[in-house]
């Protein structure tokens, strides 16, 4: 990056540069034109450098500590804490977890940082809302996830998920950062999945039959405190963590436009499918066109199951009519 590129904190206006997966940032606000959000379009993908302070990121790391601690109530699966175990030993026993915003007010304050707020509000809207967040805590020997398209999990009718991914750690291709393929959401096909059994993954199915190869895929190392928005249509993985220690952090969220509805679970009784929508949602920016609806209280925290006791309780038992 030339020094022209690089946006420093007395600029006012937007830096003049070439459409890029990086853009350049202030901390606090980030700024995002007309060329990075078209780069969002074309690639599916965005990285905001330093779009967190170095005190934001620890924040989020002492928070994942407690979490991880029970400090913040009882988790399912869980791993039990032992008396005198260091964080770091804590935390290696642990994957992900889903949902922690439920139970952490310091996470749950995150899902607006004024990062997200400032990009999604340009690539998706002015009317945001979120419905997930995970911590990925990702130790050193513990495995990735398999090909995947987040809207595969995530229903949108209108196709404008986007995961909003911040990195506590640098990530690396050695300690297993995010891998994309470029342009892969433009079809806007939802590829079909099955059970891998590739115990480099954890317990989550694998996108198949699609038109592309490995060699299509760019690797996202990025620094602590960036943030990687991607497509919900985009193809993307992460291999396992193979550096000899540490781990590779990131708090992942998920959004939307609140304007669409979310048929995220089946329709509640005498309910048309048409009009099914998830409301245990978090509104970030905008209006929720749909507050007569109210929210509710349905998504609980849980531990994602990593492989090494095996995956016949959640991802292999979802694909076993397939094999």
């Amino acid at each position: 990056m030339t020094q022209s590129n690089v946006l420093n904190r007395n600029q006012t206006e937007e830096p003049e540069i070439l459409p890029s997966s990086r853009i350049t940032s202030l901390h606090e606000h980030p700024l995002i034109n007309k060329e990075h959000a078209e780069f969002f379009r074309k690639n599916g993908y965005l990285i905001v450098p330093d779009a967190l302070s170095p005190g934001e990121v620890e924040d989020l790391r002492r928070e994942a500590v407690r979490i991880c601690r029970g400090e913040l109530g009882p988790i399912p699966g869980a791993p039990p804490t032992r008396p005198g175990e260091s964080d770091d030993e804590v935390l290696k026993r642990v994957l992900c977890i889903h949902h922690p915003h439920k139970i952490s007010k310091v996470m749950h304050g995150y899902l607006a940082q004024q990062t997200m707020v400032d990009v999604l509000t340009r690539i998706i809207g002015p009317n945001v809302k979120a419905m997930q967040s995970m911590l990925f805590i990702k130790a050193a020997g513990k495995p990735g996830q398999a090909w995947h398209q987040d809207e595969f999990y995530i229903p949108t009718r209108d196709r404008s998920l986007t995961g909003g991914w911040i990195a506590l750690d640098d990530a690396t291709t050695e300690n297993g950062c995010l891998w994309v393929i470029p342009g892969s959401h433009r079809r806007g096909i939802l590829w079909p999945q099955r059970w891998h059994g590739d115990r480099r993954f954890d317990c989550a199915g694998e996108a198949i039959d699609f038109p592309y190869t490995d060699d299509d895929a760019v690797p996202v190392e990025v620094k602590a405190g960036s943030v990687v928005f991607f497509n919900g249509y985009l193809l993307h993985r992460s291999l396992p963590n193979r550096a000899k220690s540490g781990f590779r952090r990131a708090f992942v969220n998920h959004y939307m436009s609140a304007e669409s509805l979310l048929p995220w679970q089946p329709p509640k009784e005498g309910e048309a499918v048409a009009r099914t929508d998830y409301r245990d949602i978090v509104m970030v920016a905008g209006k929720d066109p749909y507050a007569y609806k109210g929210t509710e209280d349905l998504a609980h925290p849980s531990v994602r199951p990593s492989g090494e006791g095996g995956c016949e309780s959640w991802g292999q038992a979802k694909y076993k009519d397939e094999k």
